[in-house]
């Protein structure tokens, strides 16, 4: 059995590496346009804060180490042409400044193209000092510039946005975070929470504007400053963390049928054409609770989806589950996360909600060193628990994973409130958090008759 796979990121060598474990035979390349592999993009504003030492300690795994394996990963490697009807596929291999076409024959496919930096149209983009983030490369020619750099203008407030951010502020550069919405991190976290993380970032020196777009990038030959609605920000370094788009067009050249958002595909992560799958950033995704079909740009979810197409290659029947996208992040002192709806994403899609809120500390309250935390709780008028938000310095990532199982197994407040909780004072309080967001959600329910 031949497998080729498009794409050296989290979903195409986790099918790889799924493919070898089930099956020992399999003959199994990877493509890559990029020229280093099995890293996480997300690492890259560590690398720039200084919390990871080099770009080096952020790449996992080099390509002779797949070979050992059996696994032959092509880098630098461009894919010219595809035949379904043949099932081989052409593509351009660099090597040495040389450039070399070759062709190889597949029984599998899997497109794991992932997604590409979208840069809105404005004057000036082209300009040097105005960079993506989203490749080694990419990180490398930032932290560069960044050197030599004073001011620093991020455009967009995602959680990339906001971390590349904080890494250039640790480099000691005056940072601006400029974001056309009315909000920070808007798909993660409803306004007022959303609104916590911008008072750190703000008590941190980063100054934030929203709800204005940018008019152009100002400069002859490198970027000066950038027209913020009616205002000049100077700067010597933008950064355009607008959002990552996926990459279907190979799969719009194939033929495969494309959804709302990506590259469509059934429970088996199998596209419209049998025997080419798609696993990633690239692929449309179902949301567990709307049934709604969504995009879901996380590493955590190409991976799973890599796991399933991997065993229904070789063979064993296995379907994808729905997504909740939970979602955690750290910047600086400060953790933050997400699993579900918003309340402003729930009512959006016509769910009428209530949520929970309570401020707590995340020990035993004479316990040294106990940290505020913030909990919001989206339920919908029966009491079942469709979303949560947490915002604190220190516990969060299991508490969004905690609420991530709750909402799967369609838990309600009323039973979350009577579940059991473990307790000791340096690490929590005898009444968990996320128990008194549940108790504020149920009494809020009570209120309206739920």
């Amino acid at each position: 059995m031949n497998v080729i796979i498009i794409g050296g990121g989290a979903g195409g060598l986790s099918t790889a590496s799924n493919i070898r474990k089930y099956d020992d035979d399999a003959q199994i390349t990877v493509i890559t346009r990029d020229k280093n592999v099995a890293y996480s993009p997300c690492a890259i504003p560590y690398v720039l804060s200084g919390d990871v030492r080099n770009f080096d300690d952020i790449i996992m795994h080099q390509p002779e180490e797949y070979l050992e394996r059996g696994i032959k990963v092509l880098t630098e490697a461009e894919v010219l042409e595809i035949d379904k009807d043949q099932k081989t596929i052409k593509y351009i291999l660099t090597q040495d400044k040389m450039r070399y076409e070759r062709e190889l024959e597949y029984d599998y496919l899997v497109m794991a193209t992932g997604g590409a930096p979208f840069i809105p149209p404005v004057k000036g983009a082209n300009l040097k000092g105005v960079f993506t983030i989203r490749t080694i490369n990419d990180g490398l020619k930032i932290k560069e510039w960044a050197e030599k750099s004073r001011k620093a203008v991020v455009v967009g407030a995602g959680l990339i946005g906001l971390e590349t951010a904080y890494g250039l502020k640790k480099m000691g550069l005056d940072v601006v975070v400029a974001e056309m919405v009315s909000q920070i991190v808007p798909r993660l976290l409803d306004p007022s929470m959303a609104r916590l993380v911008q008072n750190y970032l703000e008590k941190e020196g980063i100054r934030v504007i929203l709800g204005r777009s940018i008019e152009k990038i100002i400069g002859s030959e490198s970027t000066e400053g950038i027209l913020l609605g009616d205002e000049i920000i100077e700067a010597d370094l933008v950064i355009m963390a607008t959002g990552v788009r996926p990459e279907t067009h190979l799969a719009e050249y194939l033929g495969c049928e494309l959804g709302k958002w990506a590259i469509k595909v059934n429970e088996k992560m199998e596209t419209s054409i049998p025997g080419i799958y798609a696993v990633g950033d690239c692929v449309e995704v179902t949301d567990a609770i709307t049934g709604h079909p969504t995009q879901s740009p996380l590493g955590s979810t190409a991976v799973r989806q890599a796991k399933i197409a991997a065993k229904n290659i070789v063979g064993l029947a296995v379907e994808v589950e729905p997504v909740l996208n939970a979602t955690v992040a750290k910047i600086g002192a400060l953790e933050f996360g997400a699993v579900g709806l918003t309340k402003s994403v729930a009512t959006h899609n016509g769910i009428f909600v209530i949520s929970g809120k309570k401020r707590a500390l995340t020990k035993a309250r004479y316990y040294p060193g106990a940290k505020r935390i913030d909990v919001k709780m989206v339920c919908n008028l029966q009491g079942r628990i469709i979303g949560c938000q947490i915002v604190a310095e220190e516990r969060v990532a299991e508490r969004v994973d905690t609420m991530a199982l709750a909402i799967a197994k369609k838990v309600t407040c009323y039973e979350l409130v009577n579940m059991e909780f473990s307790y000791a004072p340096p690490v929590s309080m005898v009444i968990d958090p996320i128990i008194l967001a549940a108790e504020n959600a149920c009494e809020k329910l009570e209120e309206i008759g739920g």
